[in-house]
């Protein structure tokens, strides 16, 4: 069974960003060593993450870590944990027995995310409209990747402590004129509408061709990557309206966020898509959708929005923790394992 302990791990240490569709890897020699990346590994390529780990990584390097701290995408119930996006299931257990490692943690990916945002560099984050961080108070992180992540930051007793959780499997519902034309073409979840139905990579694609049924029109572009290039050159209306929408619903959400959490030190958007989008989320539609949220729109002006430009955010995060576990309230109980 997992088990409870102190905030330190035995070094040399592997800390991992484990997503739907990559992982990422990074070793840390010792507790004051700058982390050294290691190329991504594509979920889909290898059957298990033991697998991936020993032939992509542990063949390849003299550095035998002891220990591990991996984040993955999806909640961490028990000794078993599968991915939300990805068919691997974590076994912490198997990883000590087949890795050679001793200490094993493993968290939410958006907490690593979480982690990456207490004090980040200001080149690795863009202010999107308005507002300033409050400091020492509660920040919000969330990103659309292969699904939506969601995840706060609280600052108590001098400690900055991530709230992981499910939020992009929260409910979205339809709010404007435009959005009760499309609604009825969305493709549900199980017969709901989950914000991660449209804020995530697939989730481009089922509001793409939600506003083209709408309109009438037949879908020219086949899969995300299309669309998002399509709108960001001006080059499909269609196309266009679709990173538009996209971009006032992760404003909507976002902005709800922020007052669950009460977000004075920021709200901030993480993972490759935010990054690919930047220029259309600069525009005013993010930004007024984050901001509309009668009777607190004045407090909401005041609320900062960034995007999160650092290209291993997680990693950076996982990093911080491993190195100044003092500095954060990262809870292990029942999430880590021990040789």
């Amino acid at each position: 069974m997992p088990v409870a302990s102190d905030q330190t791990f035995p070094f040399p240490l592997l800390i991992g960003d484990i997503g739907g569709t990559n992982a990422r890897f990074a070793l840390l020699v010792d507790a004051y060593a700058e982390p050294r990346q290691l190329p991504p590994i594509k979920t889909g390529d290898f059957e298990t993450i033991e697998e991936a780990m020993q032939k992509s990584i542990l063949d390849k390097t003299s550095v035998r870590p002891r220990s591990a701290i991996l984040a993955v995408a999806g909640p961490i119930q028990g000794d078993e944990i599968p991915l939300t996006n990805a068919g691997w299931v974590i076994r912490p257990k198997d990883m000590l027995a087949s890795l050679g490692l001793d200490d094993v943690l493993v968290i939410n990916d958006f907490e690593a995310q979480a982690l990456a945002v207490a004090a980040p560099a200001d080149e690795d984050i863009v202010q999107i409209g308005g507002g300033s961080v409050l400091p020492r108070s509660s920040r919000v992180v969330l990103g659309p990747g292969t699904g939506l992540g969601v995840a706060g930051l609280v600052f108590a007793q001098n400690t900055w402590i991530p709230v992981p959780g499910e939020g992009g499997h929260v409910d979205i519902g339809p709010s404007s004129e435009r959005d009760f034309q499309i609604w009825p073409f969305l493709e549900p979840i199980e017969g709901r509408m989950a914000r991660e139905q449209i804020l995530c990579g697939r989730g481009i694609m089922n509001l793409y061709r939600a506003v083209c049924a709408a309109d009438g029109i037949d879908p020219v572009h086949a899969d995300q990557a299309e669309v998002t290039t399509a709108a960001l050159a001006g080059a499909d209306p269609a196309a266009v309206e679709t990173l538009s929408l996209f971009c006032t619903y992760l404003g909507r959400v976002a902005g709800d966020m922020a007052l669950i959490f009460m977000a004075r030190g920021g709200v901030f958007l993480a993972g490759g898509i935010s990054q690919k989008i930047l220029s259309a989320l600069m525009q005013p539609e993010f930004r007024t959708a984050f901001e509309d949220k009668a009777p607190h729109s004045a407090l909401m002006r005041t609320v900062p929005t960034f995007a999160v430009i650092h290209p291993m955010a997680a990693l950076s995060g996982l990093a911080a923790f491993a190195q100044r576990p003092g500095d954060f309230g990262v809870a292990t109980e029942g999430r880590r394992w021990r040789s």
